[in-house]
């Protein structure tokens, strides 16, 4: 991003009108005791709209960087790269500011033909910093907050490193499925395969993912290739260095080592070490050593630690916000991931398949019914088994699909960004409610069709306040329309319905007027099952407006058979 600001004579002026993200930008700048460091109020723009901006009374920094631009190299004057260091005590260097603008540039025309993904400024930019930040420490984090494309930088950064070997992704299992999908969905280029145990080979070109428990108890084989690049997705999970899996990612012989987490890492002094520790080693040896210097003194409110220690991590963390690049987001971001089913939820799917195959659909009426009834079956084993078994007593790790919901929880409560979460079912909606209860120690209330005005009226205006819940469950009929939850910046989709227009109108409860941020919006889909084809019919457009659940399941009911056990059984060679 540019940031154009304006110079009265003696100080910084208004930011210029109409012309980008208005932002208040630090930079060092002349002052009545020499250069410091200032929030100067500036309109950030990007690159490709830079180009041909019109600006009145343009400085030499403009002419200089818009020389840039046709492959020119000019010498930039001090105001074109005031961006200070994060202690204040030096600017970024010309050579570098020039440097990193050419890598960003080339990179993305590089990446536009063999990355399947239009990237915006900001995630070009994040892909050469991972190569900048791998090439010179040999690690890097990225703490983007989420919904800004970790994933999707990740993959360019593989792709990009392609022919130096094998390359391995370690990621929760519920997402090992959605980390394939996505490689081949924005790197056809690369050959992705799921590790799940057993032998392994691997070569380059190839992007071998696979779950922490794997990880876990196949450390050995693991370990035993050589890998040009290891990326650990949601790597919080490797806080605790003392923990078996965080003692076999830092056994993996890797050239260069990213992690990737939502959560800020200032948040995290006591953990975050072992991250440090996990991508650059060599840059962090000794916890001692960083209690010492930078945790102790920054608990007992020392300003100039916490200048020291965002000194050390500017080269190795980068941790973007959505507000730093607000105008190359649109007004909601679509995240959609594909979970992996565990054990427990294939064999359940299958059985119950075998049963409705061995029983019959019927004819007639009595089909929709039939069809109806196995329908919510399946999907409800794609929510939890326990809806089925009715073995309730422990709620996590038996649902990819729910322990990735509170992956997401997790993060977002933590970092305090409260989040809507609508389902289809009232008893999946009293589970989430219950998880709640018991992994944060908080009291979510839940929107459904049984409450009366007054109850539904007194949970918006809670959870509305400032110091409202933290998440809000609610079901997706019920909350459809005509409710304002603009607290929320993320919502969760937890179960696919027919109609992606009723999931849109449910996320429209948090974009709508009075909101002020990106609406981030994750729609969870249980890979191989009919959840999957509910999400072909959303892509493919084939949901019409008009399309109700009713009608949905009247248009399976009239395949015959075996076509309609071709959509509901699962894909297993996905």
């Amino acid at each position: 991003m540019f940031a154009v600001w304006t110079w009265t004579g003696h100080a910084p002026g208004r930011a210029p009108d109409g012309i980008g993200e208005p932002e208040t930008v630090e930079l060092a700048v002349p002052g009545p005791d020499g250069i410091a460091v200032t929030g100067v109020p500036s309109a950030l723009v990007e690159p490709a709209r830079f180009a041909g901006l019109e600006l009145a009374e343009a400085g030499a920094s403009v002419a200089a960087w818009r020389a840039a631009f046709h492959g020119d190299a000019p010498a930039l004057p001090p105001a074109a790269h005031a961006v200070p260091n994060a202690a204040g005590t030096a600017v970024v260097a010309a050579s570098r500011a020039l440097g990193a603008f050419e890598r960003t540039l080339a990179l993305d025309a590089e990446l536009r033909s063999s990355l399947k993904a239009e990237l915006r400024p900001y995630q070009a930019r994040g892909i050469t910093w991972l190569c900048e930040a791998t090439g010179t420490y040999g690690g890097a984090v990225l703490a983007d907050e989420m919904g800004l494309g970790k994933t999707v930088q990740a993959i360019g950064f593989l792709l990009g490193r392609a022919q130096d070997g094998p390359q391995l992704v370690v990621c929760p299992t519920s997402l090992v499925g959605n980390w394939v999908h996505e490689i081949e969905r924005f790197a056809p280029g690369l050959r992705a395969s799921a590790y799940r145990g057993g032998e392994l080979s691997a070569e380059a070109g190839t992007v071998v993912v696979t779950g922490y428990p794997t990880l876990r108890g196949h450390g050995a084989a693991l370990s035993g290739t050589r890998w040009a690049s290891t990326v650990f997705d949601e790597a919080q999970v490797l806080k605790n260095p003392r923990t078996q899996v965080a003692k076999a990612a830092r056994a993996i012989p890797a050239q260069v080592r990213v992690a990737l987490t939502g959560t800020p890492v200032e948040n995290h002094l006591d953990e975050l070490w072992a991250l440090l520790n996990l991508v650059v080693p060599q840059e962090f040896t000794h916890k001692a050593q960083f209690r010492r210097r930078y945790v102790k003194p920054i608990h007992e409110g020392s300003a100039a630690a916490v200048i020291r220690l965002r000194d050390a991590l500017e080269p190795i963390v980068l941790a973007r916000k959505k507000s730093q690049v607000a105008t190359t987001l649109p007004p909601k971001i679509h995240a959609d991931l594909v979970c992996d089913l565990t054990d427990e939820q294939e064999r359940l799917y299958d059985r119950l398949l075998d049963k409705a195959e061995s029983e019959g659909f019927g004819s007639g009426a009595a089909r929709h019914t039939r069809v109806l009834a196995v329908l919510t079956e399946l999907k409800q084993v794609c929510n939890h088994p326990g809806l089925i078994t009715g073995e309730l007593d422990e709620l996590p790790g038996r649902s990819g699909k729910f322990d990735v919901c509170f992956d997401i929880l997790a993060n977002n409560v933590e970092v305090g960004a409260p989040t809507l979460v609508f389902t289809q079912y009232r008893r999946t909606g009293e589970l989430l409610v219950r998880q709640c209860a018991e992994q944060f120690g908080v009291t979510v209330p839940f929107f459904h069709g049984g409450l009366n005005q007054a109850e539904r009226g007194k949970i918006v205006k809670d959870f509305q306040s400032p110091d409202g819940p933290p998440v809000l469950v609610l079901s997706l009929r019920a909350a459809g329309t005509g409710l304002t939850l603009t607290r929320a910046a993320d919502v969760i989709h937890f179960d696919r319905w027919w109609n992606p227009a009723v999931e849109a109108q449910a996320s429209d409860r948090a974009h709508r007027i009075g909101q002020t941020r990106t609406v981030t919006v994750t729609t969870l889909t249980s890979g191989t099952t009919v959840e999957e084809h509910i999400a072909g019919m959303h892509d493919r457009k084939s949901a019409l407006t008009d399309l109700t659940d009713t009608a949905g399941v009247a248009a399976l009911a009239r395949l015959d058979d075996d076509r309609l056990f071709e959509l509901l059984r699962r894909k297993r060679g996905n």
